[in-house]
């Protein structure tokens, strides 16, 4: 499309995810604007085009998908019909910004993987938007400097204050170790091949049948060691920080020492207690580059084969968590569409 055209956004799914990503196009970014919302609660689709200036409001992506004013997509909706958006997107040749997961298992995943490579050209950006956080890039533009050495060992936290209602211990890793799943592969630029699941004591306060925390260790094609703790009920914040040790020092990120305060005998400072609190800007950038690089004809950010190497780590994380033990990912060679 020409530079200069404002892009045709369809978003589909308008929970919390999609409703604020909607906010985000109408509202912070430029050169775009939301013409479709597809929800399958219609009274929520049309609460959120109605606020989104009028736009049209559907309960079916396929007639959203084939309107004449949708130049691009935004897939917010539940994992589980990623799948069939993505493949109606695809038929229509649209560049599609997915939030993550790309699919809930490798199986789907692969069949959206070769709906891609049919078209012979990228159309799917996944939505692993630590890529885009300030703190993660400066870790990763350090890592390729190659200062510190080469990574040895990298350390990742993620605590969230409560799980969502109805979650099980597999959407741990499947949903939220998925981040630390696709940071390590670029932060070190190695494949996963191995998923070891260990089960520390659950903590009282997770959900009844629920395995909280886990720690996951992860290892490499290129030998790096990576350790994952995954705590989704700590009851105190949102922290997500990661280490990493190389041969001549460390570098950590996820502090969330923005500003500390001294008073009264006392230091300290605040802690997120959301998702969207402590990754605002890096959605804002990720949501900014897919634009820019849809209106420029380009394709940028995490591919589709991201988000299959995600999904096929997961899987082999989930069978480690329900079966003991370690287990090797099941990975093919990467496609020559995504380098």
């Amino acid at each position: 499309m020409a530079r200069s055209s404002t892009l045709n956004v369809a978003v589909i799914g308008v929970g919390r995810m999609g409703a604020d990503h909607v906010r985000r196009i109408q509202e912070v970014v430029s050169g775009a604007r939301v013409s479709a919302v597809v929800d399958a609660d219609a009274e929520r689709a049309s609460a959120v085009a109605a606020r989104a200036g009028g736009c049209a409001a559907y309960t079916d992506p396929a007639a959203a998908l084939a309107a004449a004013d949708v130049d691009a997509v935004l897939v917010a909706s539940s994992s589980p019909a990623h799948e069939a958006a993505l493949l109606a997107a695809l038929a229509h040749d649209l560049p599609v910004l997915c939030e993550k997961p790309l699919t809930p298992d490798p199986a789907s995943a692969l069949r959206v993987l070769e709906a891609e490579q049919r078209l012979g050209r990228r159309r799917i950006q996944v939505g692993f938007m630590r890529r885009y956080d300030p703190e993660y890039l400066r870790l990763e533009q350090l890592l390729r400097t190659g200062r510190l050495g080469r990574p040895l060992l990298l350390h990742h936290r993620h605590r969230n204050v409560a799980a969502p209602p109805g979650w099980a211990g597999e959407l741990l890793i499947s949903d939220s170790l998925v981040h630390e799943m696709d940071v390590t592969r670029w932060l070190l630029g190695q494949e996963i091949t191995a998923v070891t699941v260990l089960r520390p004591t659950p903590s009282r306060d997770a959900p009844d049948g629920m395995q909280d925390p886990q720690f996951v260790v992860l290892e490499t094609d290129g030998g790096v060691i990576a350790d994952a703790e995954i705590f989704v009920n700590c009851g105190f914040g949102y922290q997500v920080q990661a280490e990493a040790v190389c041969e001549r020092g460390t570098a950590r990120v996820g502090d969330g020492h923005a500003m500390v305060t001294q008073t009264a005998g006392r230091w300290g400072g605040t802690i997120a207690q959301d998702y969207l609190e402590r990754f605002e800007d890096a959605y804002d950038r990720e949501l900014r580059a897919w634009i820019d690089s849809v209106r420029h004809g380009t394709a940028t950010g995490p591919t589709a084969w991201d988000g299959y190497a995600a999904a096929a780590v997961s899987a082999a994380g989930v069978r480690s968590l329900t079966e003991g033990g370690r287990v090797e990912v099941e990975l093919p060679e990467r496609p020559a569409l995504y380098g």
